[in-house]
């Protein structure tokens, strides 16, 4: 794909519309083995009641779905309430076509409108192409958790997995 055919990728909020085809890219990316210890795409209300309502975008071109990011707090706490974790999952049809990178520079901005200041991730430590797409956007590697879970299911069932820890602090948000 040509970057002429990339500028016509939108990006836009998630809809309840668009349950099928999140699903469905969420369950390409557990399907490659390294995306995540999921076995399978959750229900959609599962899905919907483990995300928040800011900071969900999808990547569309002539009406087909490309790619989504979505945030989840990672703690009830109220101290914690400017810390979410971020998923970006880019279909198999667009992977290495920079729509990630699109998802998570709007992803990023309405974190920071809902005063998000710190987003994080968890990436297996193989996954050499979403740690490249987080370090483009500003987040850094924090740690690594050495054989933190093993593989349930796939090519890879039984492995234990490296997890790298990367994170991004908002230049806007929580100076003040």
């Amino acid at each position: 794909m040509d970057t002429e055919v990339m500028e016509r990728v939108t990006i836009r909020a998630m809809t309840p519309d668009d349950r099928a085809a999140v699903l469905r890219i969420y369950q390409e990316g557990i399907d490659t083995g390294h995306a995540t210890f999921e076995t399978a795409a959750p229900d959609w209300d599962s899905w919907d009641a483990g995300h928040l309502t800011e900071g969900r975008v999808v990547a569309m071109k002539a009406g087909a779905m490309f790619g989504w990011a979505a945030l989840t707090a990672v703690s009830k706490r109220p101290v914690y309430r400017g810390v979410a974790e971020v998923s970006v999952y880019v279909g198999n049809a667009a992977r290495g076509l920079k729509v990630g990178r699109r998802l998570m520079q709007q992803v990023i901005s309405e974190s920071e409108r809902a005063g998000i200041w710190t987003l994080q991730a968890g990436i297996f430590l193989e996954n050499k192409a979403s740690m490249a797409l987080h370090e483009r956007v500003g987040f850094r590697v924090i740690g690594i958790r050495d054989r933190v879970g093993k593989m349930q299911h796939g090519p890879l069932a039984g492995q234990w997995r490296d997890v790298v820890l990367m994170e991004r602090r908002s230049s806007i948000v929580g100076t003040e």
